[in-house]
Parts: structure tokens; C-alpha cells; sequence
């Protein structure tokens, strides 16, 4: 009687396990097959004006800066001018101790007036001989001297014009030698070239400073014309295509950061640098000068500032959220065969070359997403133009990063939620 218990007993036991177990694999069974729904932000395609635009940082300098050199080698013997002086063009800047030119002006003038009172003898001379020359002439003709005098005036003659002539060519040298002495001496003094601000002042009153007519003199100052100030931006290879003389910019300077000035492009250069040569880090940029059109702040030389470059505008185009773009493997169309990269048939050893990605956005119908392959045009911050692919009114996926660029599959079922874009929030899906 009691083992015929224990058997019922264990028999309500292992009824009892085998029911929970054919429970947890049903549960199991119909949950793989319930659908993930993915829960998305969505934003419908409308026409929008889009702007393009370029952003560089740089520095706000002068568009006119001279710097003052020595052109001679002396002792600087009066500066009255300082650092930050506004002066005017004609003003003196600088002088150097003249004593050494003026003397050296002094002995290429004696020089001169010797190299023409020598002139004048061998003119003199040369007068002297035509006369003598023309009167032996006139005795030869009528046979009352020899040949052999004859000849011997002639040849007096031809010296004296040469002798002259050398003459001559000593007064020009004089001259010249005059004119070089005193060119030194006016660079003794320096006047400024243009209307400006001495922007950096480098030497001190009684410093030694050289200079030659072959080479880069001492630097002593430099005059900036602060009224005409332009930002210098270096712009990566990839985007200084984009710009043209003539785009419009807004300019940022660190120092007034309440503020927008408007600039202009007016030069781009030809050339790029390279900096990190050879290594990972290599980077060309081009210089891009932007004139800044504000007149009414102060701005200095050397300050930071950012530019937005207005490249390109396009009015009434279709665009949707920049993010809404995505890449994903091209759709399979039905019936078709694997290619290769090259749009041939697949490689023969059996596999299948990679075949490119394309730019899709994601559209919501009737609660599940379809997969649309677009062609952008230009972008902003914000919004990017589709310029084929989509029209006005589908509603695209803009959120969140994850669904878009990981989740989302031609077909995955979707939940909108877009009550985190109207307050400005970010949902916690997004941030992973």
C-alpha cells in the first residue's frame, strides 16, 4: 500500500515537471516568433533652402602689412615712433648714423669734378689736335709736308678722341659711383610707405643693425594698415574646391563672441602646405584670405576666429535630415545573379567580389520600414537635398543614430515615437 503511494506521488511530480517544461519551450517558440519592433523618430520630406557651407579656423590679419628693413649698416640714431602709433605715409620712422655715407658722398663728388676737369684737358687736347690735324691737312694737299707727318697728325688726332672719350666715360663713372653714394645716405632715413599702425616694433634706439643691396636687411619694425583687416583660413584639399572668390562668409572672432562679421573671399591660394610629411598624420591645406567688411570693431592682428564659408545655395530643393542618410548594401533584385565589382559575373573560384555600398534613407509605411536608395546633393548642418529617390511627404526615419545606421532593414517593423524630438530630448536608445 505504501509503495503504491510513493508511485502516485512520483508520478504527480514528474506530470508536474513535464507540464512547466512544455510551457517554457511554447513560450520560448512564440516569442522567436513575435517581431522586434524598433522604436524611431521620423520627420517628413519637405522643400527647404539649403545652404553649403565651409568651415575653417584661422587668424584675423591686415590685409596690408610692410615690414620696415635695413637697407645700410649703422647705429640707429633716432626712433620716434612706438609700438601701436598711428602714423602717416611720408612719416619718419628710423634713422641710421649717416656720418659714413655722407663721407662716402663727399669723395664721389671730388671724384666727379676731377673726372671733369679731366674732361675738359683732353677736350682742350682734342681741339688742339683737329686744328693741327686740319692745318697739316691742308699743307699736305699741297705737297709742302711729308707723308710721314702727315701721318703723325693724323695719329695725334686719334688719341686725343680717344683720350676724350675715356674722359667722358670717367665723368659717367664719377657719376654713377655720385648717385650709388647717395642712394646709401637717403636709406639712412626711413619714411613709412603707407597710412597705418606700427603693429610690432623690433629694434631699440642705439641698436647696430645691417643691411646690403643683396640680402634681407634687419627687420626694425612693421607697418600695418589696420583699416582693411582680412581672416586667414587654411582650408583642407577636400573642401577648398568647393570655394570661389566672391562666397560670402560669416566670421566668428574669439575675442567679440556675441558677434557675426561678414566677410568676403577674395583670394585663394594656388599652392597648398603639407604639414606631417610622410607620416599618418599628413595634412595640405590652402591658404583662403576672406576680406572682413565690418568697419565698425576693433579688431587686431593675430586673433582666433572661425569662418562659415557660403559655398553654395539652393532654394526649394526636397531635403531631409542629414542623418536620415545612411549606407547599406544594395537590395538583391529578384532573379538576379551575384556580380563582381566590375559588373561582371562572379569570380570563378566560387565567391563573390564586395559589391559597393549605397546611400539610402529609411521610409515608414504602415508601421514597417522600406529602404529607398537616394542621390544627395548639397548639405548643411542640418538638412541634406535629395536630389532623386524621394518626394515630398514620405515620412523618413531621423532618429535614432542606432536604428539608422545598425538596426533598421529593408522591412523591420518600427514604432514612432517622436515625443523626444518635440521636447528636445534625447531618448536612451539614441545614446548607445
Amino acid at each position: 500500500m505504501a509503495n503504491n503511494k510513493k508511485s502516485k506521488k512520483k508520478l504527480f511530480i514528474f506530470s508536474g515537471i513535464g507540464v512547466v517544461v512544455i510551457v517554457l519551450v511554447l513560450v520560448v517558440l512564440l516569442g522567436s516568433k513575435r517581431e522586434n519592433i524598433i522604436s524611431v523618430q521620423t520627420e517628413k520630406v519637405t522643400h527647404r533652402t539649403i545652404t553649403q557651407v565651409v568651415t575653417a579656423s584661422g587668424k584675423i590679419q591686415p590685409e596690408t602689412t610692410v615690414k620696415i628693413n635695413a637697407e645700410v649698416s649703422g647705429e640707429i640714431v633716432s626712433l620716434p615712433v612706438k609700438e601701436g602709433q598711428k602714423i602717416r605715409k611720408g612719416d619718419l620712422l628710423v634713422r641710421i648714423k649717416p656720418d659714413q655715407y655722407q663721407a662716402q658722398v663727399d669723395q664721389a663728388q671730388a671724384g666727379l669734378s676731377s673726372a671733369k676737369a679731366a674732361l675738359a684737358l683732353q677736350s682742350a687736347s682734342l681741339e688742339k689736335a683737329q686744328t693741327e690735324f686740319n692745318r697739316g691737312k691742308d699743307l699736305y694737299s699741297k705737297k709742302l709736308i711729308s707723308d710721314q707727318d702727315f701721318i703723325t697728325l693724323k695719329t695725334s688726332l686719334e688719341i686725343a678722341k680717344a683720350q676724350y672719350q675715356s674722359a667722358e666715360a670717367g665723368v659717367a663713372q664719377a657719376g654713377a659711383s655720385l648717385k650709388q653714394s647717395k642712394e646709401a645716405l637717403y636709406k639712412t632715413t626711413i619714411y613709412s610707405p603707407i597710412d597705418g599702425v606700427v603693429s610690432q616694433l623690433i629694434s631699440e634706439l642705439g641698436e647696430r643693425v645691417s643691411g646690403s643691396s643683396f640680402t634681407q636687411g634687419t627687420e626694425i619694425m612693421s607697418v600695418a594698415d589696420l583699416s582693411r583687416m582680412e581672416a586667414q583660413v587654411d582650408v583642407g584639399e577636400n573642401d577648398v574646391v568647393l570655394i570661389s572668390v566672391g562666397d560670402t562668409s560669416l566670421i566668428d572672432v574669439d575675442a567679440y563672441p556675441n558677434r557675426k562679421l561678414k566677410g568676403i573671399v577674395y583670394e585663394i591660394a594656388n599652392t597648398g602646405t603639407t604639414t606631417g610629411s610622410g607620416t599618418q598624420e599628413e595634412v595640405t591645406t590652402f591658404l583662403v584670405k576672406i576680406r572682413v567688411l565690418d568697419k565698425d570693431i576693433d579688431l587686431r592682428p593675430g586673433m582666433s576666429m572661425t569662418a562659415d564659408i557660403q559655398t553654395e545655395t539652393k532654394n526649394n530643393v526636397l531635403a531631409v535630415p542629414i542623418q536620415s542618410v545612411t549606407t547599406r548594401m544594395p537590395k538583391m533584385q529578384e532573379g538576379a545573379k551575384p556580380q563582381g565589382a566590375n559588373g561582371g559575373a562572379k569570380p570563378g573560384n566560387g565567391m563573390t567580389a564586395p559589391e559597393k555600398q549605397e546611400e539610402v534613407v529609411f521610409v515608414v509605411e504602415n508601421g514597417k520600414v522600406k529602404q529607398l536608395p537616394v542621390k544627395r546633393g548639397i548639405s548643411n548642418d542640418s538638412y541634406v537635398e535629395i536630389v532623386s529617390g524621394v518626394k515630398e511627404g514620405l515620412e523618413v526615419v531621423s532618429g535614432s543614430y542606432k536604428a539608422i545606421n545598425r538596426d533598421l532593414e529593408d522591412g523591420s517593423a518600427v514604432r514612432i515615437d517622436n515625443t523626444a524630438k518635440r521636447f528636445g530630448m534625447v531618448s536612451k536608445e539614441a545614446s548607445n
